[in-house]
């Protein structure tokens, strides 16, 4: 609880992942992905409760080894084509009347009670905070090409010549912490609500969101120097 307000985190698991398999509980650094997602939460000066959502027993077992409470999601919420917002709901009409909602991906790994407290802490009067991170390139720098693969009018003019540092920084969502006011989430049916919504930026190292094999193999770099 902070400021009167309760606090419900939600960490939605599913069992398959075609890019990584079994990637929420594959070993990184002696625990399971989802384990350092759960102890963040639980490390939280001001989360109530923290929840598993999950189609997968052995990721439900798992969970609740590490203290997490646990939700059984119906095989229907759980498809390749299951947007994330039909898992949240779920979870919410399963443990209702919390004040706030937080999503925390199991897939950010470097993302710390730290980060979740502060972004609580940023609340303030706002009904959304989303973490963000710097790019690490300007999306200025890109653009699309055809097949002749020309580079004729790939940049702007007003870009050339221009040192990345001189131009004006742009930011990501990173995917680690969502925090929304329930009854705007339930209405909007999104964490990105319309009004009143703002980010919380984050560094770029514990930004790490594990969606293929390249980022677990940066993430584990990162956790051993940690």
């Amino acid at each position: 609880m902070y400021k009167g307000k309760t606090f419900l985190a939600i960490i939605p698991a599913r069992g398959g992942s075609k890019r990584l398999p079994r990637k929420n509980i594959l070993n990184l650094c002696d625990k399971p992905l989802i384990a350092y997602s759960i102890e963040a939460g639980l490390k939280s000066k001001y989360i109530d409760k923290v929840v598993v959502t999950s189609d997968c027993d052995e990721i439900l077992e798992i969970s609740k080894k590490y203290g997490a409470n646990t939700l059984k999601r119906p095989a229907e919420l759980a498809t390749d084509t299951s947007s994330s917002f039909v898992a949240i709901k779920h979870a919410v009409d399963n443990f209702k009347e919390y004040d706030y909602v937080i999503l925390l991906q199991p897939t950010s790994p470097l993302r710390d009670e730290k980060h979740i407290d502060e972004a609580i802490k940023f609340l303030q009067n706002r009904d959304g905070v989303i973490s963000v991170c710097e790019m690490d390139h300007s999306p200025l720098w890109s653009n699309t090409l055809d097949k002749s693969m020309s580079l004729k009018g790939f940049l702007k003019d007003e870009i050339l010549n221009k040192r990345s540092q001189d131009i004006t920084p742009y930011y990501r969502l990173n995917g680690a912490i969502y925090i929304c006011k329930t009854d705007k989430l339930l209405k909007d049916e999104t964490f990105f609500i319309k009004d009143n919504i703002y980010a919380y930026k984050m560094d770029r190292e514990s930004s790490i969101d594990i969606d293929e094999k390249i980022d677990f193999k940066i993430a584990k770099v990162l956790l051993n120097e940690k």
